[in-house]
């Protein structure tokens, strides 16, 4: 049995996440790192608008096409609101925002996660 789309978005987007918050967290660990630029993800929006879908098939022949794999994210510099005269573009301010965005998402992932998962309850329940 295939594992349903949804679940697979849910789960790629959490790791697109933790992607993100660990590249938040080395901008914060780096803030007084001289020289050094801040990095940040491609936003997932983008990432899965490039991710080719197709239909999921029983059989091969079915629908003549395979099922690609996602590309990777890249680690992009990005724009600071300030650069320090050492060179350093790490705004603690911005960076924080970015974590509790993270941790946002965080959020709303799990709650779509348990509420598929309570109509899966329900549905073999009935």
């Amino acid at each position: 049995m295939e594992p349903v789309f949804l679940t697979k978005l849910v789960s790629n987007s959490n790791d697109w996440l933790s992607v993100r918050q660990a590249t938040i967290a080395e901008n914060i660990a780096n803030a007084n790192t001289p020289g050094f630029r801040s990095k940040d993800l491609e936003p997932f929006t983008t990432v899965i608008s490039k991710t080719q879908l197709t239909m999921t098939a029983t059989h091969d022949g079915h629908l003549g096409q395979t099922m690609e794999a996602a590309r990777k994210s890249d680690v992009e510099k990005a724009d600071s609101w300030t650069v320090t005269h050492s060179g350093n573009s790490v705004s603690l301010e911005q960076e924080l925002m970015k974590a509790g965005e993270v941790a946002r998402d965080h959020s709303l992932n799990a709650s779509i996660a348990k509420s598929f998962h309570r109509m899966y309850l329900s549905t073999v329940k009935s």
